[in-house]
């Protein structure tokens, strides 16, 4: 990772946990998510965990989008392949455009962690209302993959070529 610029540009991220057995108390996952955002600097915006439903999930997402002051959101849960299982269905037709090279860059980065089971894999990845939205299964270690391997320099506007920090509405 390159770094042109001094200073991080502190985003607003929000943390949403999709779950029908854990409560926050237990939320290992978006607790990593918060740890790391806040560690690199970022602010977290608002937290949440809902059952694996179509339409909460949707309407929780659909809320932070609405809010000008949330610029990012990771979803962590709910993209397997089990009948409950539903995220990308709640958060793909909100998105304005998708964002495919996230879930392929980390079945591709997974697949060196957990062989062909990454196959499984549903991450996916949108912007919608200028708000990055980024669905990356439940598991804790999914996540750490995700942020350390992925979204952290993603999310880092020091980070050369590109990175997504641009897209977001300010």
């Amino acid at each position: 990772m390159s770094h042109a610029e001094k200073e991080l540009i502190a985003l607003q991220i929000a943390v949403l946990t999709v779950s029908d057995t854990r409560a926050l108390a237990e939320d290992t996952s978006g607790q990593l998510l918060v740890d790391r955002l806040t560690a690199t600097g970022h602010q977290l915006a608002d937290r949440a965990l809902v059952p694996d439903d179509i339409y909460r999930l949707r309407a929780e997402v659909s809320r932070w989008v609405a809010d000008p002051a949330v610029q990012v959101v990771l979803v962590t849960g709910g993209t397997g392949f089990t009948d409950r299982d539903s995220t990308p269905e709640a958060l793909v037709p909100l998105f304005d455009k998708q964002i495919e090279g996230f879930g392929e860059l980390f079945r591709q980065i997974s697949f060196d962690e957990i062989g062909t089971a990454t196959i499984q894999s549903r991450a996916v990845a949108g912007i919608a209302n200028h708000t990055l939205i980024f669905c990356m299964p439940g598991s804790t270690n999914a996540c750490r993959t995700a942020w350390d391997r992925i979204l952290g320099e993603q999310l880092d506007a020091r980070t050369r070529p590109c990175n997504f920090t641009p897209h977001v509405a300010s």
